[in-house]
C-alpha cells in the first residue's frame, strides 16, 4: 500500500499540478489540430492559454496559500525550552550535492536557519533531520547525509544530531521520527517545516501518535491585504500555484487514505 500510494504520488499527483495539467491539455490541443477534431483542439489550446495566464498573474495561488500558511500560529517561546526538534526535509537537493561534492540548499533555507538557531538558544535540544529521497527512481543519495553536515558546519554538536535517510514522503518522516526519536511521555517536541506544508504535516504527526508543536517557517504569502496582488513574474506565480495545489491534493490524499484524522488538520484538533 505505500509504495503504491508514492508511485501514485510521483505519477498522477505530478500530472494534476496546474503547470503540467495545463501544459498536457494544450498539447493535446495541438494534437487534435491534425484530426477532424480541429474544433475541439482550439478550444483546448484557448482554454489552456488562459488558465495558465490565470495560474501566472493572477491571486490564485496567494488566495489557495494563504489559508495553509495560516492554520497554525507561530511557535510560543514562553512555553519553555522543547526537548527536541523535527526538520522535514525539502531543502536540500542531493543529488545535485552529490555531482557537486558539496550540500546544495535549493528550497525552503528557513528551515535549516531556523533549526540552527533553535538549536543554539536550545542547547539541550534533540536534533532529528527527516529526509531521504522523494525522487519516484533514486539511487543512495540521501538528503538527510547532507543535511547533518551542514549543521555540523554551523557549530551544532554532532552528538546531537539525528538523521533519518529512509524516508520518501511526509508519512514515512512522521513515522520513522516518531522510532527514531523515541519521545518520551511529557517530551515536548518542535516540529520545522514550511508554513504551507504544516497542515498536512501536523496530520501526519498526530496520525503515528508523536505529539508535535507546530514551528511554521518558509511562509511565502504576506498579510491578508496581500493576498489580491498580482504577479508580475509569470514563473513565480505558476509555482506559486502549483505548490499551494500540490499541498490541498496531498490533503485530500491523504485523508482518503486513511492517514489523517481530519481533511485540514488545525491546532484545535488531536
Amino acid at each position: 500500500m505505500g509504495i503504491l500510494f508514492f508511485v501514485l504520488s510521483k505519477t498522477i499527483g505530478v500530472m494534476l499540478m496546474p503547470t503540467n495539467f495545463l501544459v498536457l491539455l494544450g498539447l493535446l490541443g495541438v494534437i487534435l489540430l491534425a484530426t477532424r477534431f480541429v474544433w475541439l483542439g482550439r478550444k483546448l489550446l484557448v482554454v489552456s492559454i488562459l488558465m495558465l495566464a490565470i495560474c501566472a498573474f493572477s491571486p490564485l495561488g496567494s488566495l489557495l496559500m494563504y489559508p495553509l500558511e495560516n492554520r497554525f500560529a507561530p511557535w510560543d517561546a514562553a512555553r519553555g525550552a522543547p526537548d527536541g526538534i523535527i526538520v522535514l526535509g525539502g531543502p536540500i537537493d542531493p543529488e545535485l550535492s552529490i555531482s557537486h561534492d558539496t550540500p546544495v540548499i535549493r528550497w525552503a533555507p528557513d528551515r535549516i536557519v531556523v533549526t540552527a538557531e533553535l538549536a543554539r538558544k536550545y542547547p539541550n535540544a534533540r536534533i532529528v533531520f527527516t529526509g531521504g529521497s522523494a525522487n519516484l527512481v533514486f539511487n543512495d543519495a540521501r538528503e538527510a547525509d547532507f543535511a547533518i553536515e551542514i549543521f555540523e558546519a554551523l557549530g551544532i554538536d554532532k552528538s546531537r544530531l539525528t538523521s533519518e535517510r529512509q524516508s520518501r514522503n511526509t508519512y514515512e518522516n512522521a513515522a520513522f521520527s516518531k522510532a527514531l526519536a523515541a519521545p518520551k511521555p511529557g517530551e515536548r517536541w518542535l516540529l520545522v517545516t514550511s508554513a504551507y506544508h504544516m497542515p498536512r504535516a501536523v496530520g501526519l504527526f498526530r496520525k503515528v501518535g508523536f505529539a508535535v508543536e507546530p514551528y511554521p517557517v518558509d511562509w511565502r504569502v504576506g498579510r491578508a491585504g496581500d493576498i489580491f496582488s498580482f504577479s508580475m513574474a509569470g514563473g513565480e506565480g505558476l509555482m506559486q500555484t502549483d505548490t499551494a495545489m500540490r499541498e490541498w491534493i496531498g490533503l485530500l490524499a491523504y485523508r482518503l487514505a486513511g492517514r489523517t484524522d481530519a481533511l485540514f488538520p488545525g491546532p484545535d484538533q488531536h
